[in-house]
């Protein structure tokens, strides 16, 4: 590559010409779904333990029960999406999710959360969307309308946890979940506009053809990526719904403070995930896993040493490079897959890493209790690791 040729990677430009117009639609449900799921979302385990009284442990179990049945519902989306319109699949995502702030609204002890994180696990959009997307995009240019895409959710939490953390401390949560509800519904409706996406199969691949899960897992382009993203997964979600606590317990910030954090976060999530789309297009998709786990690593051991807030607007956004790691898994694997299985191939390695981690907000909740320190620096000995093992040849097939 020339000199010239690799400064390209590093011209943001406007990253989102890569899109087409189902794209772009896809990029503004993005945007108003992740707007309203960012009022509530980065402050919920906040919320848990301040007003339901929950414990790090109890919290730890909804997250886990969320994730379990994520786990549960990817695969059976992936041959649904497979098998009929992908597009209704999306909308239907969108849909199950409607009741859960409700639910949150109402819930008076962790118990009565478990219904709402139940529905909020139903991740039916996740395998279907990335074929869709994968199907739809330039096949040049797919590590970059990835993370494009990924910023339309990025873009969504810049503001809405702040607006988040303001409006509970003046109306209240349960005006913050109805709204959350609303733009849930608005996601939905957005997607209808786009066009319907059928997997195209050949004579040799019959429609009721069958690839159970254990058989494509089997297979060596999906075992070692889901074994790799497996590990990620885990150690993300082993750290991550504690940091609201951590900012609460360790540093003394409120609902406003910690809501600002996160909307620097995932500003760092939409600008640095272009920049890694930029890098994993010109040169290696693994590279752009590499820096964001890298820049996690570089994030959490910022968090541990200083809560002096101008510095953490700095670790806050430079953590927002690891946000990107679900999309990254998309452009990585997605092209591998035969277009006929392209949603049950692709939810192979999500499921698999679900399930890996479903268990890891339970034990960052035991490691929280014994020290609030503990789950962020078994992270920062975990992420250098795995930053290393993407840097190989692992996850080139």
């Amino acid at each position: 590559m020339t000199l010239t040729g690799r400064r390209k990677i590093f011209k943001l430009g406007f990253p989102f010409e890569v899109l087409n117009r189902d794209l772009k639609l896809i990029f503004a449900s993005n945007l108003a779904g992740s707007f309203g799921d960012g009022l509530y979302a980065y402050l919920l385990p906040y919320y848990m333990n301040k007003t339901l009284n929950a414990s790090p442990q109890e919290i730890g179990i909804l997250y886990a029960v969320m994730i379990l049945v994520a786990a549960s519902t990817l695969f059976v989306a992936g041959t649904l999406a497979d098998r009929y319109d992908r597009k209704k699949i999306m909308i239907a995502g969108w849909i199950a999710w409607l009741p859960a702030p409700i639910i949150f609204s109402f819930a008076e002890n962790w118990l009565q959360m478990l219904p709402g994180m139940i529905l909020w696990g139903f991740w039916l959009g996740g395998p279907t969307g990335t074929a869709y997307i994968t199907t739809s995009a330039d096949k040049k240019k797919l590590t970059l309308t990835f993370t494009a895409l990924s910023a339309g959710w990025s873009f969504g939490y810049i503001f809405s946890p702040a607006l988040g953390g303001y409006l509970a401390g003046t109306i209240g949560m349960r005006m913050v979940f109805y709204l959350a509800s609303i733009l849930y519904s608005s996601a939905g409706l957005i997607l209808v506009f786009i066009s319907s996406q059928h997997a195209t199969r050949k004579a040799q691949h019959p429609p009721k053809e069958n690839y159970s899960f254990f058989k494509l897992l089997r297979t060596r382009k999906l075992l070692v990526p889901s074994i790799f993203f497996a590990l990620t997964i885990f150690t993300l979600m082993l750290f991550r719904p504690f940091v609201p606590q951590f900012l609460g317990h360790v540093y003394g910030y409120g609902d406003f403070d910690i809501g600002i954090l996160g909307s620097v976060s995932f500003l760092g999530s939409a600008v640095l995930g272009i920049l890694l789309g930029k890098l994993g297009d010109e040169w290696r998709k693994p590279y752009a896993l590499t820096a964001s786990m890298v820049l996690c690593c570089f994030s959490l051991v910022l968090l541990t040493v200083s809560g002096n807030f101008p510095m953490l607007i700095i670790t806050f956004f430079i953590a927002g490079g690891s946000y990107v790691t679900w999309s990254l898994m998309g452009a990585i694997v997605g092209p591998l897959a035969p277009e006929s299985i392209r949603a049950r191939w692709i939810s192979v390695p999500q499921t698999v890493s679900m399930f890996s981690s479903f268990i890891a907000p339970y034990i960052g909740g035991v490691l929280y209790d014994a020290s609030p320190y503990y789950p962020l620096i078994v992270a920062i000995i975990i992420t250098p690791f795995l930053a290393l093992l993407a840097s190989t040849k692992l996850l080139e097939q």
